[in-house]
């Protein structure tokens, strides 16, 4: 493991999620001790979008953007919200240059699939319905998130080239989560590292799912036809039981015809880049927002 990651992880709470209520205090607490970077130029502002029910979102909108990504927070399906989320969507709205609308979807296990996954598409058609008030073009829309909401962006993207949606220009999934069956190496074998492991997985699972059977818009990976799909970037962590999942759906979707740049980050662990003063940290967070502006550049 990186040296300056692994001088942290006494302050990383067990990786576990059988209490979601206490869990999401947990998760909250880490998420308030992050700075949330100073951006003079950022307008940040909270809207509801019309749906059944509302879906809360907050825009953050830098000076001069002309493109969006409909952004999606991490938690395990489980946690997380607006609020745990402002440190790094005004990282990315501030380091890409683009409008960031991040998605307050409902959480599991009181509301399990596909009510995340139906907050999120709506949000999607309702960015894509109101580019012009955005400031942005239709074209340049992007979908993005961090581990389920990874996960979730790569389902959207999904079910738009299904029906038709909005014309999704490109997916950023990094550390994502698609896959419920936990078949891979790293799935099967890595049940005792920092933050997210085999068990926190299951029970992720188990809470999205609600008991109902997977499909691939609720477990992209169990998709079987690719093709067409926006070009992607996938990054994933060594020490992360979801690592060979999200390198098989890079190289799947290689396969299947679609451009893809796949990071894998050696010495790292699932939600490591939390630690900001690893050097490693500062690398990844900056590749996102560098490749996100690189690829909605007009």
């Amino acid at each position: 493991m990186d040296p300056e990651l692994e001088a942290f992880l006494a302050l990383f709470p067990p990786a576990e999620l059988s209490d979601p209520v206490e869990e999401r205090k947990n998760f909250a607490a880490l998420a308030a001790a992050i700075p949330v970077p100073e951006v003079a130029d950022l307008v940040v502002e909270d809207r509801t979008v019309p749906a059944e029910p509302e879906v809360p979102i907050r825009i953050y909108r830098p000076q001069g953007a002309e493109a969006a990504v409909v952004w999606l927070h991490g938690g395990g399906f489980v946690m997380g919200d607006l609020g745990t989320e402002h440190p790094w969507a005004t990282r990315v709205a501030a380091g890409a240059g683009v409008t960031v609308v991040s998605v307050g979807y409902r959480l599991a296990p009181e509301n399990p699939y596909p009510a995340a996954f139906d907050d999120a598409y709506a949000v999607l058609e309702w960015t894509a319905k109101h580019a012009a008030e955005l400031g942005v073009d239709p074209d340049r829309i992007a979908v993005g998130g961090h581990s389920a909401g990874a996960g979730l962006a790569a389902a959207v993207a999904l079910r738009a080239r299904e029906e038709g949606g909005p014309r999704i220009h490109f997916q950023l999934l990094n550390q994502p989560g698609l896959d419920d069956r936990q078949e891979t190496w790293s799935a099967r074998n890595f049940t005792d590292t920092p933050w997210m492991n085999r068990d926190k997985v299951s029970s992720i699972w188990t809470h999205y799912l609600g008991g109902a059977d997977a499909t691939p818009y609720a477990a992209p990976a169990r998709a079987t036809e690719l093709s067409g799909l926006p070009a992607a970037y996938i990054s994933t962590a060594e020490f992360c039981p979801n690592r060979d999942e999200g390198l098989v759906y890079a190289m799947r979707l290689m396969a299947a015809g679609v451009p893809v740049e796949a990071h894998q980050w050696p010495g790292t662990f699932h939600g490591s880049q939390a630690i900001l003063s690893a050097e490693v940290s500062q690398r990844q967070i900056a590749e996102l927002a560098a490749v996100l502006r690189r690829a909605l550049a007009s």
